[in-house]
């Protein structure tokens, strides 16, 4: 699909989606901007608190009165109806997501097929879901069930939104609760045409409510509204902080899954040259706006300089343009702040002495739009802001290390701990490494590879809890425990004269 083509796919007004009908009430609109243009690419409703209780009420109707009593066979079939809308419709929800983020569409493809994968592996989680019994003959048989909670806010990032807003929805409605989703403001196209296949897939109204606008007002809002004990949100740190802060009053239950500054452990034994594909692969894909990427490459001295050289041939290769060209590996960044921001950590090379290998401007050939180089940084040491803080850009940074306990100190000498990725053919130092390094997810000889059964999240300021798998019903439904009494057991008496 062309770009053309896609701009003939994006409404002229992009509305809120509450109770099965597209509504425009808030407190006006604000533009989406095209990052390969920064021109509007359409208007965008703004969610205020009012249109928020809107939504938060025809999902608390829909959870009492609909879906938390449907059973969960009933609802793993909408789930893949929805899966299906998504197949049907994924050339034109690639097309948009490229539009409004500036990854390459043959990348979003890809994150399009697991946003559908994601509704079918819940849909067969929905009919799993079990309880447990705890026997006590002869006078007691004790049971425990998962129950849904209620109306979860669904926050999400606008890297990948539609993947990552899926994987929210999906196991949320498997669980039986209801769903008001805020998109990030930046991109805000694929949840509004998500919302026309959810209401083809005829999901009974109020289950699934999409309210837009900015942070500040729409996700404040959302947060802080009683009627909703869930809040999921993946994003920055200092805005999980925050959500936790403004939720707290009500005792809200929270899934974080928050910043990451990965760090990539290469042996002197390792296969490097497949070690080097994974590091290019995991920093450079999705315009290196992706929260697991191993933004920090920890080098053995016997081969850093080896591998620092294969590093920049490759880097200074990579393909920037137009993300709607098939040989484009690298697009324009989402938004011009966004693009500040990276610019402004790549100019701290003089004050830290850290040197700009490769990349690190503005390609000559794109003067417009968010373009950014693919960008290599050597003789970066752990105390630089570069090594310390997360770009979410395609800045990779490069740390040398003398041995084992060099390298595991630096890897764990940040605030984060989402994910870490070691490379070693000694199985046993593998082992050792992945139970001393702090983070939440380790891929030993690796890229990040997804098993949606496995728990996903981090450790430190990178997250709180996990979801994936049963591990997401652990977030999305809570557990009762029924006692049932079988005979006449002692009952003591008081009061008795």
């Amino acid at each position: 699909m062309t770009r053309q083509d896609t701009l003939e796919l994006v409404p002229r007004r992009i509305r809120h989606f509450i109770d099965g009908q597209f509504v425009e009430d808030g407190a006006g609109w604000f533009d989406d901007l095209d990052p390969y243009t920064n021109q509007p690419l359409a208007e965008v409703a703004a969610g205020d608190a009012g249109v928020v209780a809107r939504a938060v009420e025809a999902a608390h109707h829909a959870f009492a009165s609909v879906w938390r009593p449907m059973p969960g066979k009933d609802r793993a079939r909408y789930l893949e109806r929805i899966a299906d809308g998504i197949i049907r419709d994924r050339e034109a929800l690639a097309a948009l997501e490229t539009l409004d983020t500036g990854i390459p569409l043959r990348q979003t493809l890809g994150q399009i097929e697991r946003a559908a994968e994601n509704f079918r592996f819940f849909a067969e989680m929905a009919t799993r879901v079990t309880g447990e019994a705890f026997p006590h003959p002869p006078h007691f048989h004790n049971y425990a069930v998962r129950e849904p909670i209620g109306v979860a806010g669904l926050i999400t990032p606008w890297n990948t939104p539609l993947m990552l807003a899926t994987w929210k929805i999906a196991p949320c409605l498997a669980s039986g609760d209801t769903a008001v989703l805020k998109p990030a403001e930046w991109s805000p196209l694929t949840a509004e045409r998500l919302s026309r296949i959810i209401q083809d897939a005829d999901l009974p109204s109020g289950v699934f409510n999409v309210v837009h606008g900015l942070g500040e007002s729409a996700g404040a809002a959302l947060v802080a509204h009683a009627r909703v004990p869930l809040i999921s949100f993946t994003g920055e740190t200092t805005t999980g902080q925050e959500i936790m802060r403004n939720g707290s009053q009500h005792l809200k239950r929270f899934s974080m899954e928050l910043g990451g500054k990965s760090p990539v452990i290469v042996f002197d034994d390792a296969n490097w040259e497949r070690a080097l594909d994974a590091v290019i692969f995991g920093m450079f894909t999705l315009n290196g706006e992706r929260c697991t990427a191993g933004s920090r490459v920890l080098v053995q001295d016997s081969i850093a300089e080896r591998f620092e050289e294969a590093l920049a041939q490759r880097i200074q290769a990579i393909v920037v343009g137009d993300p709607f060209d098939p040989d484009t590996e690298l697009g324009p960044l989402i938004h011009p702040d966004h693009w500040q921001r990276v610019n402004d950590y790549v100019e701290l090379a003089d004050e830290e002495g850290f040197s700009v290998a490769v990349g690190g401007k503005r390609p000559k050939s794109w003067p417009q739009g968010n373009f950014f180089q693919a960008t290599l940084l050597t003789q970066v040491e752990p105390h630089m802001r570069v090594a310390q803080e997360e770009i979410f850009g395609p800045v990779l940074t490069v740390l040398r290390f003398r041995d084992e306990d060099e390298a595991l100190r630096a890897a764990n000498d940040v605030r984060y701990g989402l994910a870490a990725y070691v490379w070693t053919r000694d199985m046993e130092r593998a082992a050792r490494v992945s139970h001393s390094v702090e983070a939440g997810m380790v891929w030993l000889n690796s890229q990040n590879v997804r098993d949606l059964r496995t728990p996903f999240g981090g450790s430190k300021w990178s997250g709180i809890g996990r979801e994936g798998g049963m591990h997401s019903f652990d977030f999305y439904t809570e557990w009762k425990t029924v006692h049932m009494a079988l005979g006449t057991h002692s009952i003591p008496k008081v009061g008795v004269l």
